[in-house]
């Protein structure tokens, strides 16, 4: 049997770049720290240190990458996950995440062809994608309840931008309400484009009731319906769920989703690009 060098110690390497016998991707751990944070919130840094193999530091570090992304929230020593109910306001989350959601964009933006009418929702990831249009796309009509991707849109002269009446929702960027959904059931649209606040196999989460009634809204005046939604929000749940995975018919990421979620969205025929 190989003799072990005197005063030498076998241990999962602490280098973030090196494997050791417990590692996980970067990805996979973040999943593991969420489920941990809802079923133990008082878990600290030392203990997942500990359990997942790596340094007190790296823990920080996805900490504050979770944190920045709204998954969770930080605490003196550790982290808890984030309420249901609870999301930061939209010019918070813009900046989270930005290369991920240009990509969204990009591929989304190719499924517009010119002379379609569109509906577009509220979020930082619909605002990207109106950024998008609004450079590459041409001859397009939008309905939409958000101030910003109707400015963003506003910034092609060959569009025609229209904005929904309702309640203001400072904290989000939209109108929602009574006004607003019997507004949208005035006009058709080839595409309707929607975010969530999370995704599971039940289908999309949302926090905001008044946006996820505009939502089904947009959806249900649609011929084809194009969910955008980053990786971060695999597996999600949130205060209520938005529709079936059924009624999406494409869902638009800048990843695959995890294998659940993958054969559950394949059994409801939703197409998946990334």
């Amino acid at each position: 049997m190989p003799q072990k060098a005197a005063g030498s110690v076998l241990r999962p390497s602490m280098d973030e770049g090196e494997a050791g016998p417990r590692r996980l991707s970067k990805k996979a751990r973040h999943e593991r720290i969420l489920a941990e944070l809802r079923a133990s919130p008082t878990i600290r840094i030392a203990s997942l240190a500990g359990q997942f193999g790596v340094s007190t530091e790296t823990i920080r570090r996805d900490f504050e990458e979770m944190a920045s992304n709204g998954l969770v929230d930080r605490t003196y020593g550790g982290a808890v996950a984030r309420p249901l109910g609870f999301e930061p306001a939209w010019t918070e989350r813009y900046g989270a995440m930005s290369a991920e959601r240009d990509r969204i964009a990009a591929v989304a933006a190719a499924l517009v062809q010119p002379g379609e009418a569109l509906m577009i929702d509220g979020g930082t990831t619909a605002l990207h994608f109106a950024r998008r249009l609004a450079a590459v796309a041409r001859d397009l009509a939008v309905v939409t309840n958000s101030l910003p991707v109707a400015q963003a849109l506003g910034a092609n002269p060959g569009f025609r931008v229209i904005c929904c009446p309702g309640a203001l929702d400072a904290r989000e960027g939209i109108v929602a309400g009574p006004e607003t959904l019997a507004f949208l059931d005035r006009f058709q649209a080839n595409r309707a484009v929607v975010g969530a606040s999370g995704l599971t196999v039940e289908g999309p989460t949302e926090i905001n009731s008044g946006a996820a009634a505009v939502k089904r809204a947009m959806f249900r005046r649609a011929a084809e319906r194009i969910l955008l939604l980053d990786h971060a929000k695999f597996e999600k749940p949130n205060l209520e769920v938005v529709c079936p995975l059924a009624d999406v018919n494409r869902l638009v990421s800048d990843a695959p989703p995890p294998p659940a979620l993958a054969a559950a969205l394949a059994e409801a025929g939703t197409e998946v690009l990334h």
